[in-house]
């Protein structure tokens, strides 16, 4: 499925954003739509399940369907496809952060933008560790 991106460049290695990305415990601090999340099995990879709930309350099986080490994970949400996540490195310390949802679904664009400027203030502080 086609999917719309958008991207924000932060002033961190793309290490510390991916494991700010990947660390279902960072999920609530920049996923304004999470609760809370759960892997089934450690570490993230491809077909990890887990369970996401989101603000609403609602718990919500998740699987993960694309996962490049480093730089980029999809995954399905309740059985349907949901945003990709995607970090490149631009130097020792920036790296873009991003996010492709599916283009039926592009107001939610406006959520991912929100997420990447969480994701921004995560990654540049010193409090995050890989």
């Amino acid at each position: 499925m086609k999917k719309i991106w958008t991207y924000r460049d932060v002033d961190a290695p793309a290490d510390v954003v991916w494991s700010v990305f990947t660390n279902p415990a960072h999920w609530p601090e920049w996923g304004p739509s999470i609760r809370s999340a759960e892997l089934d099995d450690a570490p993230m990879q491809l077909g990890t399940r887990g369970t996401v709930t989101i603000v609403v309350g609602a718990r919500l099986g998740f699987e993960i369907t694309r996962y490049d080490e480093g730089a980029r994970w999809a995954w399905k949400v309740a059985g349907i496809d949901a945003t990709d996540h995607t970090v490149e490195a631009l130097g020792d310390d920036r790296s873009r952060v991003g996010f492709g949802v599916p283009w039926v679904v592009a107001p939610y664009q406006a959520i991912c933008w929100l997420a990447l400027h969480r994701i921004k203030t995560i990654a540049e502080s010193t409090e995050v560790t890989v």
